[in-house]
């Protein structure tokens, strides 16, 4: 399955740009890490594939939304994915960090909010910031990033950030960031 990662799209008035949708033609599923603002965003999206969105620190007028809380647990080829705004400091313990998920753990977590594009590990979950679609490292606005999670049962995942303005185009190598392969790390450790 290929997922299509956003976030932070900030987006008052204006429709997403282009770039944006276009980019993120052919998902299977989108997953929006917050700071939607208006939820006029995710229709949009939805056109192209089902979306989650998290709640962040914009969007607290978008409760009553079904797609958006603060934080979504959804199984997906046999990966658990925790999708929420705010996931830092990935240097901070295993237990802060699940109090963040509500005392729970995920192989993969999606997150948001500093609009800096960032593929980590943290305590065997890869975490993965796409950066934002509309405000790239909080600069004007401008199409910025997205990014691409492959999923199959069994296998790696396999992602991908791109920049939707130079088109570059960072993959990662999950294998040498020793992600899980589908079996969501516990709590110890």
């Amino acid at each position: 399955m290929r997922i299509g990662l956003i976030s932070d799209t900030h987006v008052p008035v204006a429709p997403l740009f282009p770039e944006v949708l276009e980019a993120l033609r052919g998902v299977d599923l989108i997953l929006h890490a917050g700071d939607i603002v208006l939820s006029r965003v995710l229709d949009e999206l939805e056109t192209i594939a089902p979306v989650y969105a998290a709640q962040g620190n914009h969007d607290g007028h978008l409760t009553e939304d079904p797609r958006v809380k603060p934080v979504h647990f959804i199984e997906v080829e046999g990966f658990r994915i925790a999708l929420l705004h705010v996931f830092e400091p990935l240097t901070a313990s295993k237990e802060w960090l699940s109090d963040m998920l509500g005392g729970s753990w995920a192989d993969i977590v999606v997150h948001g909010d500093s609009h800096l594009e960032e593929v980590e590990m943290a305590y065997g979950a890869l975490c993965i910031n796409a950066g934002s679609a509309t405000l790239p490292r909080n600069r004007a606005p401008r199409p910025g990033h997205i990014g691409y999670l492959t999923l199959e049962r069994g296998q790696r995942p396999e992602c991908e950030i791109i920049d939707l303005i130079d088109g570059e185009r960072r993959a990662y190598g999950i294998g040498e960031l020793a992600a899980p392969a589908g079996q969501h790390a516990g709590l110890a450790g």
